[in-house]
């Protein structure tokens, strides 16, 4: 998770998230190991991006206000879609055939007030594979990735139902705070 080049990944950063359940996101992790074997992946798509939040900032009234604003949010459904590569960054994604309309209302409603942070690329809700490479790792890698998607057989769709936000602690280590979930639909039986 990372806001990539220009917000710079320093500690104590937050975002909001959304985890991929198994087996998909068993499988998005073993991926991203395989390609990435320095990562510790935790496979997810991000609706607010990582963002420094003011030391005077209550944390809890924070995430009180997410609370209440998540609440709001039906849950839907997210579709896969392809292997692709951000040509700037070499980050090696993927794509969303569905659910994108909804992450970006997400995104639009949430990154608001204290949450505010302009990030250095416009937000693209989509699945991160593998980060950090030079472009001719990033060339090899996503042959790969696109091999192993190909040849993937189980299921390439996930319901969002619960968020979580998240603070950065150490490089590459990341802390739920809360796990906030959607409205349910009127008549939802569970």
């Amino acid at each position: 998770m990372s806001c990539t080049s220009g917000g710079g990944r320093t500690l104590n950063q937050f975002a909001l998230v959304s985890y991929i359940p198994d087996p998909l996101g068993a499988f998005l992790d073993q991926l991203r190991l395989e390609l990435t074997p320095q990562c510790n992946p935790h496979a997810h798509v991000t609706v607010l991006p990582p963002r420094p939040i003011a030391t005077e900032c209550d944390l809890k009234e924070l995430m009180g206000f997410l609370e209440q604003e998540t609440r709001l949010a039906v849950p839907f459904e997210v579709t896969l879609g392809d292997i692709e590569m951000f040509p700037v960054t070499n980050v090696i994604y993927l794509s969303l055939a569905r659910g994108v309309r909804s992450l970006r209302a997400l995104y639009d409603g949430l990154n608001v007030g204290r949450l505010e942070y302009c990030c250095p690329f416009p937000y693209h809700p989509h699945i991160t594979v593998a980060q950090d490479l030079t472009g001719e790792q990033a060339k090899e890698l996503a042959q790969v990735a696109r091999e192993r998607w190909r040849d993937y057989r189980g299921p390439r769709r996930f319901t969002v139902e619960w968020l979580s936000f998240v603070q950065n602690v150490a490089p590459g280590m990341w802390v739920d705070l809360a796990r906030l979930p959607l409205a349910q639909p009127v008549g939802a039986v569970r």
